[in-house]
Parts: C-alpha cells; structure tokens; sequence
C-alpha cells in the first residue's frame, strides 16, 4: 500500500513541484493550500506524513502544528524559507520531526522523509503489544539496554551514567534532529533549561568514544544553533 503524504504549502507552484517529485517516488499525495484545510483532512483521511509551510495565508504553520501534535503522531517535516536558528528549535521543541529551508533540492527532500518515515514505522511496531526493545544497532555501535552495555565494532567500550543516557536517546531516536533543549530535559531533567555548555562537555567525551574521529563525526552530527542528530550508518 502506498504511503500518504500531505503536503500544506500556498506557494502552489512548489506545492506542483514536490507532489510531482513524490507521485514519482510512489507516494499517494495530496496538497492543500491553507492550515485548516490541511487539519480536516488529516481528520477525515489517514495520514503517514505532512510537509508543512510556515507561512500560509489563515494560519500561522506553527498553529497547525501545534493542532496536529494534540491528537497525531505521524511525522511532520517543516518545509519553510524561515531559516533562523531560534524559528527552526521552536518548530522541532513543538513536535517536528525535522525542518527543511527553501530552496531545497529534491535528494534532500526524499532522503528526510524516507528517515522520518522510518523512524514512525519504527515506533508503531515498538508501540505494539511486545516485549520491550532492548537493544539497538547503529553500523558498529550496539547498545543492550538489560546489560547496560555498549559495543563498537564487537569491543565493550565504557560510558559514564551520563554519556550513555545520552547515546541511547540518540540510538533511539536515529536520523531525528534532537534540539538542545530536548535533549537537556530528557537527560539531565527540568532543571537544566538552556544550559548547553554541560550538554557540549558530555557529548564532547562521548564522541571521544564512540566516533573513530571525533572532529569529524559520523554518528552524532552537530545541527548548528538548533542540537544534534544521530545519522543512521549501515551495520556492519
């Protein structure tokens, strides 16, 4: 079965544009032009992904997320000109799963839902009744969360409580852009706000022994003034 994509943009031209390129990929696609057609439709039709402009003449696409994350969980990419770094952590903080800024090239349109697709797929079948998953392969990287261990390239290396909080968020949630807030709160707790000089120091010692190179890293890539995102690697 094919899988469904809404695309909300008023820029009818770009919306033709990305609708053809995804009607060529094998998507079943529709496109709307305002953000409150766009909410009825994923009411009334199931949905597996949105591509959602900012700027659309009814309401602000920041709304219409914000309507979408109340009841949805299907990924939503933001395809949007707005390209400051504050606009694009305000969009993944409430529910985003990553933000694309015009111009854009189609190979990068299709490689970032092709991951934020997925990602969900992954976290339906996790949601199904089972028993929990408790490891987690990224190329040489594997994490066993019941023994609490962590390989690369079949050798254990050895985490801090911290650093291994941290890669397994990040091995849970590959190819997502985690913003530094998010990321704060789901590892060290409410209580850290905005302090990413901690967030820097950590990450700093865990690339040291999870990357072969740490000044150029493979796995956790920095998304400038936004956080950080785990690139997914072929296993080896």
């Amino acid at each position: 079965m094919k899988e469904k994509i809404l695309v909300i943009e008023d820029d009818v031209q770009i919306s033709n544009f990305i609708m053809y390129t995804l009607e060529n990929e094998g998507f079943s696609v529709k496109g709307v032009t305002k953000g409150r057609e766009g909410l009825c439709h994923i009411k009334k039709e199931e949905t597996d992904l949105v591509l959602l402009d900012l700027g659309l003449p009814d309401i602000d696409g920041m709304e219409v997320l914000r309507e979408i994350r109340k009841d949805w969980e299907m990924p939503v990419i933001i395809v949007s000109a707005r390209d400051q770094d504050r606009e694009k952590a305000d969009a993944l903080d409430e529910g985003a799963d990553d933000y694309l800024t015009k111009p854009f090239s189609t190979t990068e349109l299709m490689a970032r839902i092709r991951v934020a697709l997925r990602h969900y797929n992954r976290m339906k079948r996790q949601q199904e009744p089972q028993k929990e998953e408790t490891t987690y392969v990224n190329g040489g990287l594997f994490l066993d969360t019941e023994k609490h261990m962590v390989l690369k390239n079949g050798e254990e290396i050895h985490l801090s409580p911290l650093e291994y909080n941290l890669l397994l968020l990040f091995m849970k949630n590959q190819g997502k852009v985690l913003t530094y807030g998010y990321i704060l709160k789901n590892v060290w707790g409410e209580g850290y706000g905005q302090d990413t000089q901690v967030l820097r120091t950590v990450m700093a010692s865990t690339r040291r022994k999870i990357e072969d190179n740490p000044g150029k890293p493979k796995y956790i890539l920095t998304e400038i003034g936004v956080g950080y995102r785990m690139k997914e690697q072929e296993v080896k």
